[in-house]
């Protein structure tokens, strides 16, 4: 199974900037779209931003201009580069990626890494 692993949060002033890493191990074949998912405290997790194997992006209209989702493929690696951070971002970011197997798709979830954007 693939396994993925999450770094880079922290304790941010509004306006910083944080980025997240997320590598992936173990069976990393057939991995097709990584994401991002952000949960709040009392909030329904929801989706940050996605990319596809071949660099295709979408993001939350929450995010667009402000972070950026990037992938090493060669690496099995994902980012989240977040820039001008509002104390509105404040959740536990988590890791996803999707593994295709004889077409059917698996997803896998990191432990998530908590984000704290002071006012």
């Amino acid at each position: 199974q693939v396994q993925l692993v999450e770094s880079g949060g922290g304790l941010v002033q509004a306006g910083g900037s944080l980025r997240l890493s997320c590598a992936a191990t173990r069976s990393t074949f057939w991995i097709t779209t990584m994401r991002w998912y952000r949960q709040a405290p009392g909030e329904q997790r929801e989706l940050v931003a996605s990319i596809t194997i071949s660099g295709i992006t979408v993001y939350a209209d929450s995010v667009k201009g402000r972070f950026t989702i990037s992938r090493d493929n060669a690496n099995n690696t994902v980012y989240l580069q977040m820039n001008s951070l509002k104390p509105e971002d404040t959740a536990v970011y988590y890791c996803n990626a999707v593994q295709s197997r004889s077409g059917v798709p698996y997803n896998y979830w990191g432990q998530g890494t908590q984000v704290t954007v002071s006012s």
